[in-house]
């Protein structure tokens, strides 16, 4: 696909992406290290149970699994769980339909681009890693901020360590308290749909499928959204 874009249409200052269930499709792999460990301790953890917790902060995820019965400290929780997600990725990367493919077209017109998960920063590195060409040359994640997702700090930073305008930037979401951190944060929000619905979750445009999207059509987004100053 072509990434000719044209000399007059103004772009984003950066590009912004959520990595579970946005780039990766790793929020699978969250729900079975979730069951696993619960299961672990005598609890039950059922699929819906992992989906209520989409998109959330781990520090959440860990305390709802101590009501679940997990003997553990929420951060042994986190790092068990961090461990056993990165096993799975180590025996296939889940990369979502279309995502890697649009962030090369933003690497290729030179926009910097970052990661902001609520992942901890050794998972969140790791995936940014393998991405071929190393595109996302920052990393916020869960464990860099105070508070996560929902709230805007995590974009905030983002834009911060990027020295951008947070409002000059696009960010790509997949779940509801993504969208709502990236759009009280001033960013144009693009929602991909994934496991959980996003009907009625703020955001600028939601999208079925990054499959066949291009730089252009997010660039023509943003100048409706922004304007060209």
């Amino acid at each position: 696909m072509s990434t000719t874009v044209s000399s007059s249409i103004a772009m984003p200052q950066a590009i912004l992406w959520d990595m579970d269930g946005t780039i990766v499709d790793s929020e699978e792999y969250w729900i079975v290290a979730e069951l696993e460990l619960v299961t672990l301790f005598g609890g039950t953890w059922t699929h819906e149970d992992g989906l209520a917790l989409v998109g959330n902060g781990l520090p959440q995820t860990a305390a709802k699994l101590q009501e679940h019965g997990v003997d553990l400290s929420i951060d042994e929780i986190i790092q068990a769980l961090t461990n056993r997600v990165l096993e799975q990725i180590e025996v296939a990367v889940p990369w979502r339909p279309g995502a890697v493919e649009l962030i090369h077209q933003f690497q290729t017109l030179g926009i910097p681009q970052a990661l902001v998960t609520m992942s901890i920063e050794r998972m969140a590195r790791t995936v940014a890693s393998v991405i071929p060409g190393t595109p996302l040359t920052e990393v916020v994640a869960g464990d860099n901020v105070l508070k996560t997702k929902p709230d805007p700090e995590a974009y905030v930073l983002a834009a911060e360590r990027l020295n951008v305008d947070i409002r000059k930037c696009v960010a790509f979401e997949d779940s509801p308290s993504g969208c709502r951190s990236a759009h009280g944060a001033g960013a144009v929000t693009v929602g991909v749909r994934n496991l959980v619905s996003l009907e009625g979750i703020p955001s600028d445009v939601v999208l079925d499928t990054l499959v066949g999207v291009s730089a252009p059509q997010i660039f023509e987004l943003f100048v409706a959204k922004r304007g060209t100053n």
